[in-house]
């Protein structure tokens, strides 16, 4: 049996919480995002922590695990987790246990991407939350989320990334942009949101699959315009953007969305307004 064949995707979802529409939105003005994802009193919206499982040959690989349950109430008083999806259960469902899974793919290292990676045991040791996996990051992420700017410092909670390098299993995806890390599973590397964020290319039959992490968080951030203040250098975002939804519409690709509180994937099309949504769907089992 060919890599072509054997990969298979599940959605997986790490739970829910809440971030400031604004910030989420940047330029965007309220008048306009409130209408695509309504804020409750405080301002504040409703995201997933949709993360990615893929099956591939005798391996098992988990895009990004949410934030984990680890840190004190105060820090979660902040992101007003919700829902009753968890990581564990969502595995569960698909049949799979944290066990399982072979290799941890982070996007990125924002708590909010990384933070299941690790758990805190009985006796308060920091231990990998997936005893038997291998743990990827890309080199300059690794160095600026080990040594963070001001504005990141927040984002990048060393309780989440240290342990992993401790345990002896991190792993450093060293490919160029575009090319592939295995068979079918190519890495989209950019800059805008954070320092090399890895995006994963897949090829499911006849379909390609982007996943979006935090470049495009929701449907609602295909506009080019659309930008969230949490970006680095949102100019580049921009390009960024621009150069995958044009790769994306010209080859018929679907967009996979980690933050999307509802829509799960997309389709793309041109318009007179630019690259838009064709079609939205609330499963990618079913495209697939």
């Amino acid at each position: 049996m060919s890599y072509f064949q054997a990969m298979k995707l599940y959605t997986v979802n790490a739970g829910y919480f809440k971030l400031d529409g604004g910030a989420m939105f940047g330029v965007v003005p309220k008048s306009l995002w409130q209408k695509a994802n309504p804020a409750d009193e405080q301002n504040m919206c409703s995201w997933a922590m949709r993360c990615l499982l893929i099956q591939h040959e005798d391996r098992l690989i988990l895009v990004d695990n949410g934030m984990g349950d680890k840190q004190d109430e105060k820090f979660f008083g902040h992101y007003f987790l919700h829902g009753e999806d968890s990581l564990a259960g969502s595995l569960a469902q698909h049949g799979f246990s944290e066990a399982d899974i072979t290799d941890v793919f982070l996007t990125h290292l924002h708590f909010d991407h990384c933070g299941g990676s690790i758990k805190r045991t009985s006796d308060g040791r920091l231990v990998p939350a997936f005893p038997n996996a291998r743990f990827w990051s890309r080199p300059e992420h690794w160095a600026s989320a080990t040594v963070p700017n001001a504005r990141e410092k927040a984002s990048f909670l060393k309780e989440n990334i240290i342990p992993i390098q401790e345990s002896g299993k991190l792993e450093f995806v060293t490919t160029a942009d575009n090319e592939e890390w295995l068979p079918n599973f190519k890495v989209r590397i950019v800059h805008g949101h954070t320092d090399a964020m890895m995006l994963p290319q897949l090829q499911v039959g006849k379909h390609t699959v982007l996943y979006c992490a935090d470049l495009i968080p929701s449907v609602h951030h295909v506009p080019l315009p659309w930008v969230m203040a949490y970006d680095m250098r949102p100019l580049e975002t921009l390009k960024e953007k621009q150069k995958l939804l044009n790769e994306a519409v010209d080859n018929n690709w679907i967009l996979y969305f980690e933050h999307d509180p509802s829509i799960v994937c997309c389709s793309l099309e041109r318009t007179e307004k630019g690259i838009r949504v064709k079609e939205r769907f609330t499963s990618l089992e079913a495209l697939l």
